[in-house]
C-alpha cells in the first residue's frame, strides 16, 4: 500500500484481508470502505447541523424540497413523494407533524377542488435556510483537506457511480 499521506483504518482492514485471503481482490474495499465511514461522519455532521435549528433529518427533507421548489414554496403531496422517497403514508404522517409545529400549511389546490398543496411557512424557510447554512459549513470543514480541483474530480468520480442507480425505475 502507498503511503498518501498515513494509513487510515481501511489501510488496516484491507491489509489484514490481503494477508488473510490473498486470493481475493480486496481492491473495492479501498473505495467503498472510505465511502461508507465518510458517510457515517457526513450522518454525524447533518443531525448536528439540523438539531442545532430543531430539526430531525426528515423535517429538513421535506422543508428543503419545498425550499428548492422556489417562491412560493408550495408542492402538491405527490410532488413531495418524489422528491423524499418516503411513501404516501408516510408523507401524510409528515406533513401532519410538520403543519403541528407551524413549519408547514396545508391549502387547497387552486387548479383541482380535490387537490391540497403543501406550503412553507416563514418559520420554516427561517428553519430550513439556516440549517442549510450551518450544514453547508460543516461540509466544508469535512472536505477542507481537498482543492477546489480535487473536489470537482470527485464529484465527478462519485456522479459515475451514482447516476445508474438514480436513474433505476
Amino acid at each position: 500500500m502507498q503511503d498518501r499521506g498515513g494509513q487510515d483504518e481501511v489501510d488496516r482492514l484491507v491489509g489484514a484481508w490481503v494477508r488473510e485471503r490473498p486470493d481475493l481482490d480486496v481492491s473495492p474495499l479501498e473505495v467503498l470502505s472510505r465511502v461508507t465511514r465518510l458517510a457515517r461522519h457526513l450522518d454525524r455532521a447533518r443531525g448536528a447541523a439540523f438539531a442545532a435549528h430543531g430539526l430531525e433529518v426528515w423535517e429538513f427533507d421535506v422543508l428543503s424540497a419545498l425550499r428548492r421548489a422556489g417562491a412560493p414554496y408550495v408542492l402538491s403531496p405527490g410532488q413531495l413523494l418524489t422528491r423524499t422517497l418516503v411513501t404516501s403514508g408516510t408523507m401524510t404522517n409528515r406533513v401532519d407533524r410538520l403543519a403541528a409545529r407551524g413549519l408547514v400549511e396545508r391549502a387547497r389546490d387552486p387548479h383541482d377542488r380535490r387537490g391540497v398543496q403543501v406550503r412553507l411557512t416563514d418559520e420554516g424557510r427561517a428553519r430550513v435556510d439556516a440549517a442549510m447554512a450551518d450544514l453547508l459549513a460543516r461540509e466544508h470543514e469535512l472536505l477542507a483537506a481537498l482543492t477546489p480541483r480535487r473536489r470537482r474530480e470527485l464529484a465527478d468520480m462519485l456522479r459515475v457511480l451514482v447516476v445508474p442507480f438514480d436513474n433505476e425505475p
